[in-house]
C-alpha cells in the first residue's frame, strides 16, 4: 500500500523499517478504503515515524505501550513547530494535527485503546428503547447507508434536545415537547434543515408507534414548512439597479448595442428570453411606432408601442 503514495523504494523502505512499520502500514491501508487525501497520507506518515522513533527511544518494545507516549511526543512536537510567540489557540491546533493520526492509528492496532478527543457517539441516539430502528430502515425500507447517516445525525439532535429538558423515556413524549423541539431547532437551521429534520423524525415516531412505544401516533405535529422551488428568488429588482446594470453596457460595440437593447425589452415590456431571442427587424414598425411580440405562449402575439428608448 505504500508504493501507492512514495515511488522511491529507499523511502518505502524506511517506512517499514521502522518498528511499527506494521502499524503505519495498516493504518494507511485504513485511510486508502476511506479515500483521504493523497496529501493528507502524505502529511500522516512522516509523523507516525517520528513517533515510533520517539516511544522506542523512551522504552517502547510493544504496541500495547505507545499510549503512554502520545501526550509526551505531542508536546514535544508542538514545541519544536509552535512554540515562541505563537497563539494558545494555534499551539493547540499543531497538538490536534499530530495527535489525532497518532490515535486513530493506535485504534487500529491497539486493543481498547481510546485516547483523548470528543467522546464516541452512539450509533443509535435510542439504543435502550428502539435498538432495531436501524435495522428497520436498512432491511424494511431499504435505505442506503448515506441515507441512514442523514437519520443519524438528526436523530441525535433529537436526542439531545430531549436529554436537555429532561425528559426519560419515550413514552413521555408529547405534542408540546414535539412542537418546542421543533421551534427550537428552527433557531438554529435553515427551513431546509428543519424540513429535514422533522421528515426523520416523523419517521421515527410512526416506527414507535408501531412498535407499541408510543401509545398514540403524534407523528402528525411534526409539520414542517412547505417550500417552494426557486421561492427565494426576488421577485423584481428596483429601478437603481436597473440603471446599474444598464450602466456596466459597452455600447461602442455591436455586441454591446446588442446586449443594451436586449435589457431594455426585458425591463420596459417584461418580455421573456424566449421572446425576446425570436424577434426580428420584420416584429418593428417604425412608421406606426408599434413593436410586435410573436411567438408567446399558446401561439398568441402581442403589439406594444415602441418606447422612443428603446427604438433609439
Amino acid at each position: 500500500m505504500l508504493e501507492q503514495y512514495y515511488v522511491r523504494p529507499d523511502t518505502v523502505d524506511r517506512v517499514r523499517s521502522s518498528w511499527i512499520g506494521e502499524g503505519i502500514e495498516k493504518y494507511v491501508a485504513w485511510l486508502t478504503e476511506r479515500r483521504y487525501a493523497c496529501r493528507s497520507v502524505y502529511r500522516r506518515i512522516p509523523v507516525l515515524v517520528r513517533f515510533g522513533h520517539f516511544a522506542e527511544e523512551r522504552g517502547a518494545r510493544e504496541f500495547g505501550q505507545l499510549g503512554d507516549h502520545v501526550e509526551p511526543f505531542v508536546q514535544k512536537w508542538i514545541r519544536e513547530h509552535a512554540g515562541g510567540k505563537t497563539s494558545a489557540q494555534q499551539r493547540k491546533k499543531t497538538g490536534q494535527t499530530v495527535r489525532n493520526p497518532i490515535q486513530q492509528m493506535l485504534r487500529l492496532i491497539v486493543p481498547d485503546f481510546t485516547g483523548l478527543g470528543r467522546p464516541h457517539k452512539p450509533e443509535n441516539p435510542f439504543q435502550g428503547e428502539a435498538p432495531r430502528f436501524f435495522t428497520y430502515l436498512l432491511e424494511e425500507r431499504g435505505l442506503r447507508e448515506a441515507s441512514i447517516r442523514h437519520y443519524r445525525h438528526y436523530l441525535r439532535r433529537f436526542a439531545s434536545y430531549l436529554q436537555g429538558i429532561g425528559l426519560k423515556t419515550l413514552a413521555e413524549l408529547t405534542p408540546a415537547v414535539l412542537s418546542a423541539f421543533a421551534a427550537e431547532y428552527s433557531r438554529r437551521v435553515e427551513a431546509a434543515g428543519l424540513r429535514n429534520c422533522c421528515g426523520v423524525v416523523r419517521v421515527f415516531l410512526r416506527y414507535l408507534y408501531r412498535e407499541g412505544i408510543l401509545a398514540k401516533d403524534v407523528s402528525g405535529v411534526m409539520e414542517y414548512p412547505q417550500s417552494f422551488r426557486l421561492s427565494e428568488i426576488p421577485r423584481s429588482i428596483t429601478w437603481d439597479q436597473v440603471r446599474q446594470v444598464l450602466a456596466l453596457v459597452d455600447r461602442r460595440t455591436p455586441t454591446g448595442k446588442r446586449d443594451y437593447a436586449v435589457l431594455l425589452l426585458l425591463v420596459t415590456y417584461g418580455l421573456r428570453a424566449r421572446e425576446v431571442a425570436a424577434l426580428t427587424l420584420d416584429d418593428l414598425d417604425w412608421r406606426g411606432n408599434r413593436l410586435r411580440v410573436p411567438e408567446r405562449k399558446a401561439g398568441h402575439s402581442t403589439a406594444y408601442p415602441l418606447s422612443a428608448t428603446v427604438g433609439a
